[in-house]
C-alpha cells in the first residue's frame, strides 16, 4: 500500500521559502551572508528537526504503549556534522533520548530505539543509509510524587 505526500514550496526573496500541504505552513530560510539573522530554519535544519520529531513520537509510542514503560516525559538533542563544501550533506547525526521517568528499564528503551529505527521512523529508516546515525539515551530519574489527600 502506498500513500502520495505533496508539499507545495513558494519562493520568497532571498533565500526564503513558504512550504505546505494546504494546511500547515513552515518557512525556511538560508542566511547569505555571514551573521545574517534567517526566518526559519535551514532546509538541513528542518531535515535534522523531521528525524527528531519522527525518532522521539516513535520512540515514546513503543514505550509508553508496547513496553508499558513509567515514561513522564520525553526529549531528543539531535545534532549533524555538514560538509563545507558542495553538496553540503550531513555527514553523520547523533541523537540523544532523554528519558524522563521513575523505574524505567533501560533494555526498554534500547528495545525502543532499535524498534524506530528499523521499522516505525521512516525518516531515520531513510537517513540511515546514506549517513551514519549514533544513538543514544540518557534515564532521568523523577521521583514519583505521592497523591495529597
Amino acid at each position: 500500500m502506498t500513500t502520495e505526500l505533496s508539499i507545495r514550496a513558494v519562493y520568497q526573496g532571498g533565500m526564503r521559502v513558504l512550504a505546505g500541504d494546504g494546511i500547515h505552513e513552515v518557512v525556511m530560510d538560508y542566511p547569505i551572508g555571514q551573521g545574517e539573522t534567517t526566518a526559519g530554519l535551514t532546509p538541513l535544519q528542518m531535515l535534522l528537526a523531521s528525524l527528531a520529531a519522527c525518532s522521539v513520537n516513535s520512540v515514546m509510542a513503543v514505550l509508553q504503549r508496547r513496553l508499558s514503560q513509567p515514561v513522564t516525559g520525553l526529549e531528543i538533542e539531535a545534532h549533524a556534522v555538514r560538509k563545507h563544501e558542495h553538496p553540503t550533506v550531513l555527514t553523520e547525526i547523533e541523537l540523544e533520548f532523554l528519558v524522563h521517568g521513575a523505574g524505567v528499564d533501560p533494555t526498554a528503551v534500547s528495545l525502543a530505539l532499535k524498534m524506530s529505527e528499523e521499522q516505525l521512523c521512516p525518516v531515520w529508516n531513510m537517513l540511515k543509509a546514506s549517513t551514519p546515525i549514533r544513538a543514544s539515551f540518557r534515564l532521568i530519574e523523577e521521583p514519583v510524587l505521592a497523591a495529597t489527600q
